[in-house]
Formats: C-alpha cells, structure tokens, sequence
C-alpha cells in the first residue's frame, strides 16, 4: 500500500471534452470569458478604490466579491486555458491540491459574501436611521475577517481529508480542475467518511448563508410593501435587485450541484454546471452590478470625464 500511494506524483486532467477539433474554439470562448473576469472585477475594485462616494458598505462588500471572483477565476482559468492546447494535461500532486484548496476558500468567500451583502440590504432598508451606527466600518471589516476564517478552516478540512486517500488505481481526474467530487471518485480508498464531511460541511456553509440571505428577503419585502408611494418602493427595491440576480445564479447552480441523487450524478453535467459557477459567474457579477446600479454608472463616467480633461 505504501509502494502504491508513493507512485502517484501528478494527475492528468482530462479536461471539458476529448474531441480534438473543439479545443482551440474553446480556448478562444474561455480566454474571452477571463479576459471579461479582469477586466469587469479589476475595474470594479478600481473604480471602488478611488470614488469616495462608493465607500459606503455596501460597495465595501461589493469590492471583497469582485476580489474574490477575481482569484477564483484565476486560480481556475489560466491551467484549463493551457490544456485546451498542450497535449499532456497533467497537474502535479502538490498543485492539484493548492487548486483544490483555494477553490473551495474562495467559493466559500463569494457564498457567504452574499449573505453578508443580504444583511446589509436588511438594514439599510429595515433600519434606515440607524444604518451608519450599525453597519460601523469595524463591523464590516470584522464580518469579511469572519467569512475568510470561516473559508480557510472549511477548506483545510476538505483537503486534509481527501489528500489523506490512495490514488493508486488511476490518476485521470475526469475534470477541468481538481475538485472534490471528481478525485473522490478516483481514489482506491474507502470515501464514505468523505462523502459525509463534504455534504456535511457544504450543506452546513451554504444552508447558513442561504437561511441568511431568505430571512433577510422576508424582512425586506415585508418592509417594502409598507411603503405607501409606488416610486418609494421602487427605489427602495431597485437597490437589492442586482444584489438578488447574483444570489439566484449562484444557488441555484449550487442547489442543482449538490442536492442531486447520487444516482443521478454524472461527470459531464457535473462539468457543465462547474463551468458556470467557476467560470460564468465570476464575470457576470460585475456586468450585473454594473448594469443594474445608477451609482457604479455615475462613478465610472465621473472617472472617464476626469480621464479625458486630464488628456
């Protein structure tokens, strides 16, 4: 058994697809889709940086999201983007489990990111005189210390258990990057008590963030329907609508990834739907909040008049 776990030093990736014509085209769409991921999160986190009229919690948040999406996609998109086009797909042992490990810090990150967001929402709508006092900038601070504590620990666990398995039987991860699912499946290990940490620890990050996120809508809808003029709670809603896209992009896929009869389980669909929460969702975010929000508008064609006089 020792000679058999000492033998695995790398693992191949076996990529979104094996058909050799379709390679370049999708190297083409993925390295648009993290071209996007820059540039949309980078000017997201620039234009918060220096705008004062955007330092405000809410875009405190908004700027820790597009970080996190930023090293999210980038700890996913640069190796899948180099094997669309090199023959050996491998990874090494040491760098599969940096992947790993990072991924989950950061999909942990943007999930209960969102949360936090949510309670920020509730306040500003629910307790509008007391938002300031409360949402105080040490608060804030504290709340994004928690939720990468939180991820840290989460990842550790995951990647301590599964990289304490043999994998001597194959070491062809059927994945675009190296996740839990995809290398429990290859190990020659017993993974029952893995498969339990995963959804136990998964179910316990994403349940608590998604119970925050509902209560926090209750309240807020039930707040907003209070409001007697029409345009106050149109106003009063249009802040959350952006806020609420993103939720339900990224739980719906998550739901749909994790609350699936094993039976029903396949790599391939499995594939698709990573594609979109590692991938997709990190550079719609900043389209969404962009698009959706007069306040980053106005910021960024402030910047852009300030830019052209300065020419």
């Amino acid at each position: 058994s020792q000679q058999s776990q000492v033998t695995v030093t790398e693992f191949i990736l076996s990529g979104l697809t094996n058909r050799p014509e379709l390679q370049v085209p999708l190297f083409g769409v993925f390295l648009l889709i993290y071209g996007i991921t820059l540039v949309g999160n980078g000017g997201m986190i620039l234009l918060i940086t220096i705008d004062p009229r955007l330092h405000i919690p809410m875009y405190f948040f908004l700027r820790n999201l597009s970080f996190c999406d930023l090293c999210f996609s980038s700890i996913i998109s640069p190796k899948m983007l180099m094997n669309f086009l090199s023959k050996r797909k491998s990874i090494s042992y040491t760098d599969c489990a940096v992947q790993m490990y990072l991924s989950i810090v950061f999909t942990d990150v943007g999930c209960l990111l969102l949360a936090v967001m949510a309670y920020d929402r509730y306040v500003a709508i629910c307790n509008p005189l007391l938002y300031t006092v409360t949402m105080s900038r040490k608060l804030c601070k504290q709340l994004v210390a928690g939720v990468y504590a939180v991820a840290l620990v989460d990842s550790m666990i995951h990647t301590c258990f599964t990289f304490q398995l043999s994998f001597s039987r194959s070491h062809i991860i059927n994945h675009f990057f190296c996740d839990i699912p995809p290398l429990l499946a290859l190990s020659c290990s017993d993974t029952r008590i893995n498969e339990i940490v995963m959804i136990a620890f998964t179910g316990c990050v994403t349940v608590i963030s998604f119970v925050t996120v509902l209560l926090s809508y209750v309240y807020i809808i039930s707040t907003v329907l209070q409001i007697r003029s029409a345009e106050g709670r149109r106003k009063a809603f249009s802040t959350c609508t952006f806020h609420l896209t993103a939720v339900v992009l990224f739980y719906g896929i998550q739901l749909f990834m994790y609350l699936r009869p094993i039976s029903s389980y396949s790599m391939d669909t499995d594939k698709v739907a990573s594609v979109f929460y590692t991938l997709v969702i990190p550079m719609s975010n900043p389209l969404i909040y962009s698009l959706r929000n007069t306040e980053v508008k106005d910021a960024l064609w402030r910047v852009m008049n300030k830019l052209l006089t300065n020419f």
